[in-house]
C-alpha cells in the first residue's frame, strides 16, 4: 500500500461564530512516495475532498499546511507533502445539539516515478469522549500560513510586489540574513495556474527576491506546462491550443498533449508553451 487516508477528530471548542468542531484528513505516505498541495507546482494533482454526504453538517473548512517544494521528474517543481500530512478541517454543524457524522469522498495522487490515483471514503462519527489527536491537530495547525499584509512587522514577510508589464512579476521578501526562504504563488480562483517563483540575485541585505510569470521561459528558453484551460494563458495573451500539433502564439508556440501519453495513470489534459521562433519537437499527440 502506497498510501492510506483517515479521518481524525479533535475536541470541539467554543468561539465567537458558535461551537466548531475540528477534525483532520491524515494522509501517511510509503517512502519515496509524495502526494500534492491545492496547487500542486508545475505538475501534479491537487487533493479533491467532498463532504456532502456527511450529516448534520452545514460546512467544511480544509486548512493546507504549508507545502515543500520537489523535482517533479520533468525539470519542473511540484508543490506537496511526503511522508505524512494532516489537513485540519473546521466544521459547522446544522444543530450542535444533534449527533454529527463526517463523511468525506477523498480523490489524491499519490507519486513516486509515476503517479497513481487513489480514492478514500472514510467516516468519522463524533462522540463525547476527548479526543486523543487533539494534539495531532494542533500541530498541523501550527504549519498552516496565516493572513499577512504587505509590510507587516515580521520577522519574515513580503516586503515588495512589483509587475513588469505582463511579463513578470518580482516578489521581494524581507528574512533575517541566512534564513531559508521559499515562495509560493496562488492566483484568486483554483482555476489559475503560476509557475514556481524563482530567486533571483540583486536583492538588498535581508531581503530575498524571487520572480516568477513566463518572463523565465521567455529569457532563460524551456517549456511551460499548466493544467488546461489555465487562466494564465488569457492573461499573457497567448492563444488557447486547438487541435492537434504545436501552434504559433507570443514569442513562441503551445499545444496541448495528455499526461497519460508519458506514462501518467491519470488522463489529464496539459498545455505546453515552448519559446522560439523555431518549430518544437513532435509531441505525443494521442
Amino acid at each position: 500500500m502506497r498510501s492510506a487516508a483517515r479521518l481524525v477528530a479533535g475536541n470541539a471548542r467554543d468561539e465567537s461564530a458558535g461551537r466548531i468542531f475540528r477534525a483532520g484528513v491524515e494522509i501517511k505516505l510509503e517512502p519515496g512516495w509524495k502526494t500534492y498541495w491545492r496547487y500542486p507546482g508545475d505538475s501534479g494533482v491537487p487533493p479533491r475532498i467532498d463532504f456532502s454526504k456527511s450529516d448534520n453538517v452545514e460546512a467544511v473548512t480544509i486548512l493546507w499546511p504549508a507545502p515543500s517544494a520537489f523535482a517533479d521528474g520533468a525539470g519542473g517543481t511540484s508543490l506537496g507533502y511526503k511522508k505524512h500530512v494532516v489537513l485540519p478541517l473546521r466544521i459547522v454543524t446544522k444543530n450542535p445539539d444533534k449527533p454529527v457524522t463526517l463523511r468525506a469522498s477523498i480523490d489524491y495522487a499519490v507519486c513516486e516515478s509515476l503517479c497513481v490515483p487513489v480514492q478514500a471514503q472514510p467516516e468519522l462519527p463524533f462522540v463525547s469522549v476527548a479526543s486523543t489527536q487533539d494534539s495531532v491537530l494542533s500541530s498541523a495547525m501550527d504549519s498552516v500560513p496565516v493572513p499577512a499584509k504587505v509590510g507587516d512587522p515580521n520577522p519574515v514577510t513580503i516586503r515588495d510586489i512589483e509587475r513588469s508589464g505582463d511579463k513578470e512579476v518580482r516578489v521581494d521578501v524581507a528574512a533575517p540574513e541566512g534564513a531559508k526562504v521559499a515562495l509560493f504563488v496562488e492566483g484568486p480562483t483554483p482555476d489559475w495556474a503560476l509557475p514556481v517563483p524563482s530567486p533571483v540575485d540583486g536583492a538588498p541585505p535581508g531581503v530575498k527576491r524571487f520572480r516568477f510569470a513566463l518572463d523565465a521561459v521567455n529569457r532563460c528558453g524551456g517549456v511551460l506546462e499548466h493544467p488546461a484551460e489555465s487562466y494564465a494563458w488569457k492573461a499573457h495573451g497567448l492563444t488557447k491550443p486547438h487541435g492537434i500539433g504545436w501552434q504559433s502564439s507570443g514569442e513562441g508556440w503551445v499545444c496541448e498533449v495528455w499526461q497519460s501519453a508519458y506514462g501518467h495513470r491519470a488522463r489529464k489534459r496539459t498545455w505546453l508553451y515552448c519559446h522560439g521562433t523555431q518549430l518544437p519537437l513532435e509531441a505525443r499527440w494521442e
